[in-house]
């Protein structure tokens, strides 16, 4: 008798699979934008570097003038004992929040609010940033490390910069003990396994029979059982002009 798949064990929410909140340091926002940020600037000093277990980039941990202390993801450049500023008023420093309508055009941007005060969702991958294209009323248009471009709020902010820790992929893990050990940190599902190399019992792609010539899709009012792999796809494969 088969039993259930393993992302599908997962995805009924067992304290087996949680990711281990209590190891992040951080749950990262921006301020709650306030009246000192609508009006005037707000300073802070970078008094400290955090290596956090749920990202891969480090955070830079501020000292605000008003004797506040707060977590931004740090930009590469950035050091201890740097300025930076945020508010409608702050200036265009490495790492600091500024209002979309109040960076120039052509700066490098990231950790973006896809609406105002959510807190920063969008362009958070060490090394990445996106870049501002124009103004046009009340719109920005945005150019995303994936090359699409978004049109979001002027009101939304962001943090000018790019990421750090951008060349993380770069040293090799030479071994699959540093990479169960760097998944672990955050419940990862890993090693993910092919469906055709398990057994008939564990994937309805598994067993010797349908190892050469099995279709990974499959159609979209087929039973839970047997809905893995490519569900309704329109199309396989490698996309034309990528290489």
């Amino acid at each position: 008798m088969g039993k259930p798949l393993k992302h599908q064990r997962r995805g009924k929410g067992s304290p087996k699979y949680l990711a281990p909140k209590s190891r992040f340091k951080v749950d990262l926002n921006y301020r709650n934008y306030d009246d000192i940020e609508k009006t005037g600037v707000l300073r802070g000093k970078v008094v400290d570097f955090v290596d956090d277990p749920g990202r891969d980039s480090l955070l830079m941990k501020i000292k605000y003038d008003n004797d506040e202390d707060g977590y931004l993801l740090a930009p590469e450049g950035i050091a201890v004992g740097d300025i930076i500023e945020i508010g409608v008023q702050a200036k265009v420093l490495n790492g600091s929040v500024l209002p979309l309508y109040r960076i120039p055009d052509g700066a490098p941007i990231f950790n973006l609010e896809r609406s105002p005060g959510d807190g920063g969702k969008m362009v958070k991958t060490p090394g990445s940033y996106a870049t501002l294209i124009s103004k046009e009323e009340d719109q920005v248009y945005i150019k995303l490390p994936s090359r699409r471009t978004v049109k979001l709020s002027n009101e939304c902010r962001a943090q000018v910069g790019v990421i750090s820790g951008g060349g993380r992929k770069e040293k090799p893990l030479m071994k699959a003990g540093a990479s169960f050990y760097k998944r672990k940190a955050r419940n990862r599902r890993w090693p993910i396994v092919r469906g055709v190399a398990a057994s008939a019992y564990n994937h309805p792609h598994g067993g010797k029979q349908h190892h050469e010539g099995r279709p990974t899709t499959v159609k979209r009012g087929d039973p839970p059982g047997k809905k893995v792999g490519h569900v309704a796809a329109r199309s396989t494969g490698r996309k034309k002009g990528r290489g």
